[in-house]
């Protein structure tokens, strides 16, 4: 019995000791995460996730990497180097889906049409933009939605109406045309649209208050990576609902700002005071994708793309997740 009673206490004893080494030795999961849109929409909610320790919490090790334009961050997503895109409705996204990508939305962050449209203070009236250059990131790309969406909003048609949708580059580069004069009017983020307002440009709408639907800001993975990996997923979006809780949270204010100054390249912190005040807005805790707001872009891109205006917007979704974080009661 001594013997017996001398073996357990060693036992406890080398577990006391060694076991703490190897819990410590779990790592976290690796993840990343790319996004096309530099404003505080398109990765304001990632990045508040990352700098608040949201996405450590849920133990995972996520790197946010920007691309420039959808495409590229879809074929990092194809090739098994990304496993999350966040992103919109747009032509690439679509036209992968279109082609056999295995892709679905998971959850949508902002799902209405949003931002700005800024002009030249020359342009006066949504009239004056007829035989005009606006900025766009890449034809199919969420600008280029977006854009088009306005204007047709408008009653506007670039062929019929000679406006050439001009390819600059991403956000801050279109801001920069406009600014140097290349472009005539450009979308741009509401933190972008304070700075170019004080400049002398003229914001011509909210776009907020247009009532477009749009899937703005989603997340994507591929069905494949769900198959296995669904745990991962939910982890990535419970820490991106508790970003939008802190984000919608007044008192967190100065930390937002202070996020969106260091990451989106904006030169005072009370610039991105307005971006902040939108997106406590704009961002959606009970995260659900918009399949109306998907449709909406599979109509527009179906125009110029069969494949494309043959998708369904309830065959691109996967809300399960979702579904199971809002019987958790984590939506309240």
């Amino acid at each position: 019995m001594k013997k017996f009673c001398w073996l357990v206490m060693f036992n406890l004893s080398v577990i006391a000791v060694f076991a703490p080494q190897v819990f410590a030795a779990a790592p976290a999961t690796r993840v990343v995460i790319a996004y096309s849109s530099l404003n505080e929409r398109g990765a304001g909610a990632l990045l508040v996730a990352r700098d608040q320790g949201f996405f450590r919490k849920q133990d995972l090790d996520v790197q946010l990497i920007f691309m420039r334009n959808a495409a590229v961050a879809l074929s990092a997503l194809s090739a098994g180097e990304a496993q999350f895109y966040s992103g919109s409705a747009n032509g690439s996204a679509l036209g992968a889906m279109a082609s056999g990508l295995d892709l679905v939305f998971i959850a949508g962050l902002a799902n209405k049409l949003n931002g700005t449209m800024v002009a030249a203070p020359a342009i006066q009236t949504v009239a004056d933009l007829k035989g005009k250059n606006i900025g766009i990131q890449s034809i199919g790309g969420g600008v280029w939605m977006i854009t088009q969406l306005v204007l047709e909003h408008w009653g506007l048609d670039p062929k019929r109406d000679g406006i050439n949708l001009r390819i600059v580059g991403d956000e801050s580069v279109m801001v920069q045309s406009l600014i140097l004069g290349t472009v005539d009017a450009t979308y741009a983020g509401y933190a972008y649209a304070t700075m170019l307002k004080k400049q002398g440009f003229r914001v011509m709408a909210d776009l907020t208050k247009l009532g477009v639907p749009f899937q703005s800001t989603a997340i994507l993975a591929r069905r494949s990576y769900l198959s296995t990996s669904a745990a991962t997923a939910e982890k990535v979006i419970r820490a991106l609902v508790e970003a939008i809780a802190f984000i919608q949270r007044p008192a967190n204010k100065a930390a937002v700002v202070a996020t969106l100054t260091k990451n989106l390249q904006i030169v005072r912190p009370e610039e991105a005071e307005e971006g902040y005040e939108v997106i406590r807005n704009v961002y959606e805790r009970r995260v659900y994708p918009n399949v109306e707001g998907i449709n909406n872009a599979i109509r527009l891109l179906g125009l110029g793309n069969d494949k494309i205006r043959q998708l369904k917007a309830v065959n691109l979704v996967d809300d399960s997740i979702v579904r199971k974080l809002e019987k958790e009661g984590l939506f309240q």
